[in-house]
């Protein structure tokens, strides 16, 4: 056992009331005033950890967490000006607040249960563990580390992606917080996107006016055959229509209007601006019908590129060190690391908990994995700040 993972399992108690704490400040993503109280507890919690941290206030959603831990000349005299690494993750979840009541926090058969323990508070608490490691075990950090937390990730990153951005462009790499794959880091996401198709139509009576009518579904039917034939299987395409509503309260009535959203997937950055003009290329088949046609690509892919595969294999090689297989996966949701590694800049994602259910009734965490993966991110952060070793 190396002294990195001896020190977090003595500590894994510690690690578990931690990501109690923070399930049990119920952070929904639209739910400014309630993500807030879960915000300043971690940014109070960071700063006496010894963070210098900025809130990056936001008008809608939670505030932005940026939390610069320093380089110490204990570690090394030469890494002080050393470009930091990343950790970047979020804080907010898909559940409403009254959640907690139904399904507390728990402890049972080895995992610990409750609202966004596994996407991604746990997350946080393995940062906040790994960072203490370095520090009390090394002797502080051989290289500054910035941890960004928002607080809208789990609603398309709108009001957080220009400062993730931001913050970005001059870290060394970026280690994402996010659940792991089983046990797996993810080393390829793809990106995502969303459209709206709107159909206009004319209403009529369908029993007396059905000449005079133009129907709203149909036509927005046949739309839905077109879009759902730009997937593309083998590329790793995917078009899938998720949402659909129109027409009258009664069927006597030729429909108007009729909506549809629909969800897509893309593997390679070149994917977006073809599958975006594709979508805005429709044209409607009954020509006396309206289409509108809005939406586009909100995240770009994270591709595995060699920066990325480099990154995995310096990461599964600490694993070994450490007594356990690291494997990676390529998988078909998002992340904020999807942003940072179409910077060019080497992300390397699923570095949280091992667990299952995100943003399902049975979300929980294997407790036994969070000293694991403590050290794995404590191990990996020494090594970008040490490549020789």
């Amino acid at each position: 056992m190396t002294d990195i993972l001896r020190y977090c399992s003595q500590r894994r108690e510690q690690m578990v009331a931690f990501v109690r704490q923070l399930v049990e400040l119920e952070s929904p993503t639209g739910n400014k005033t309630a993500a807030d109280r879960c915000g300043e507890f971690l940014a109070q919690e960071l700063a006496r950890r010894g963070a210098e941290v900025r809130i990056h206030r936001q008008a809608d959603y939670g505030d932005q967490i940026e939390a610069r831990f320093p380089a110490d000349a204990r570690a090394t005299g030469h890494q002080h000006e050393a470009a930091p690494v990343m950790l970047l993750g979020h804080y907010d979840t898909v559940w409403e607040v009254g959640t907690l009541a139904r399904r507390p926090c728990r402890e049972l058969d080895g995992r610990l249960y409750g609202p966004g323990v596994f996407d991604m508070k746990s997350g946080i608490a393995i940062a906040v563990f790994a960072l203490a490691a370095l520090r009390e075990v090394r002797g502080g950090l051989a290289r500054p580390v910035l941890m960004a937390l928002n607080a809208d990730e789990e609603g398309g990153s709108r009001s957080s992606r220009s400062t993730t951005e931001a913050l970005a462009k001059a870290s060394e790499a970026v280690l994402v917080l996010e659940p792991a794959q089983g046990t797996a880091v993810k080393t390829a996401r793809k990106g995502t996107g969303g459209f709206t198709l709107k159909v206009t139509g004319v209403a009529a009576h369908a029993g007396i006016d059905f000449s005079k009518g133009q129907n709203a579904i149909l036509e927005l039917a046949r739309q839905i055959e077109r879009v759902s034939a730009f997937t593309d299987p083998e590329r790793g395409l995917t078009v899938s229509v998720g949402f659909v509503h129109g027409g009258a309260p009664t069927a006597n009535v030729v429909p108007a209007e009729a909506v549809a959203n629909v969800d897509v997937r893309i593997p390679r950055l070149p994917d977006g601006p073809e599958i975006e003009k594709k979508f805005f290329s429709l044209q409607p088949v009954n020509p006396l019908c309206q289409l509108r046609v809005t939406g586009g690509i909100n995240r770009p892919p994270l591709e595995r590129t060699a920066a990325v595969a480099a990154l995995y294999e310096q990461a599964r090689a600490i694993a070994d060190r450490l007594g356990f297989e690291l494997g990676e996966a390529a998988v078909g949701g998002a992340s904020d690391g999807n942003f940072t590694a179409a910077m060019g800049i080497p992300t390397l994602d699923g570095l949280g908990a091992v667990g299952e259910g995100a943003h399902a009734e049975h979300e929980s965490i294997i407790i036994d994995w969070l000293p694991r993966r403590a050290a794995l991110l404590a191990e990996i952060i020494g090594k970008l700040s040490n490549p020789v070793l």
